[in-house]
């Protein structure tokens, strides 16, 4: 059974294996409905990414924006419920009274929310087609990949007053290094070039090659035998808090597993054969 969609968020899959999901307002760079409703975008994120990882027909989801931007995060200028007009609202996880109210909106609704796309089971990927600003930066960076042209660009809420969010000052030091992450922190933008050479995004094209380049990896993929992905991914993303002793443990018990599994023995029999796999994730 697939998500309830909506109409500021597109959830597009393709009988090759790829799943598409578009953030659509292009008319306001993509900005997020609401924030942490259920029917926010960063919830609605989610909701797709796992209908996705529960399709077995989908291998790999892109996550992408229609028209010139990626997503500018969060209207600044407006109150969430004001956001869409006529949209029933329900459920906003991060509601809450008091002194402590502004912390408990972004740990409990906000964040949380967010790191519903880094637990995806199958690879993700952020085709950044233009500026991802604030939460739109959080969620590319949740994905496992990024792949950007010229009009990329990475920018925080630092001129609003805060700071970058879980993706960013949980993985941006892990993918560029301390001293890169806090001159992003420190000064808030980074362009296409840079991100590239600091290694925010594992592919730099022009834009009119930006989703052939997608394709074409996600088609490399979709050649790979999916429990290897899927336990590599959980590997190593257990393995950035861990240490080798346990990484050891992980990949040894892991690799026995995978020996006996359907799809090494189909990898084996299509290597010797000199065909492509045919795999079904058992």
């Amino acid at each position: 059974m697939g998500p309830k969609l909506v109409d500021y968020l597109l959830y597009e899959p393709e009988g090759n294996g790829i799943l598409w999901i578009k953030f659509n307002r292009p008319e306001r760079m993509n900005a997020l409905v609401g924030t942490a409703e259920e029917n926010g975008t960063v919830a609605k994120v989610g909701e797709y990414m796992r209908a996705g990882d529960d399709d077995p027909n989908i291998r790999v989801i892109v996550l992408t924006g229609i028209g010139r931007g990626f997503c500018s995060g969060a209207n600044l200028g407006s109150r969430a419920s004001q956001d869409i007009t006529g949209e029933n609202f329900p459920g906003n996880r991060g509601a809450h009274d008091g002194p402590d109210a502004a912390r408990q909106h972004f740990f409990h609704g906000f964040t949380d929310l967010h790191r519903d796309i880094s637990l995806i089971r199958k690879p993700t990927v952020a085709m950044v087609n233009g500026p991802a600003v604030g939460s739109g930066m959080d969620m590319a960076l949740h994905c496992d990949i990024r792949i950007g042209c010229e009009r990329t660009r990475f920018i925080g809420y630092h001129n609003a007053g805060q700071i970058i969010e879980n993706g960013g000052s949980y993985y941006l030091p892990k993918m560029v290094g301390l001293g890169r992450a806090l001159e992003f922190a420190y000064t808030g933008e980074v362009d296409a070039e840079r991100a590239y050479q600091w290694g925010m995004l594992n592919h730099l094209v022009p834009s009119e090659k930006l989703e052939e380049t997608t394709r074409e990896l996600c088609a490399r993929m979709i050649g790979i035998p999916p429990l290897v992905q899927w336990i590599s991914k959980r590997i190593m993303r257990a393995a950035l808090d861990s240490t080798i002793e346990n990484t050891m443990v992980m990949t040894s018990n892991a690799g026995g597993a995978l020996q006996n599994s359907e799809d090494a023995k189909e990898a084996r029999r299509a290597f010797m054969e000199k065909r492509k796999g045919q795999f079904k994730g058992i």
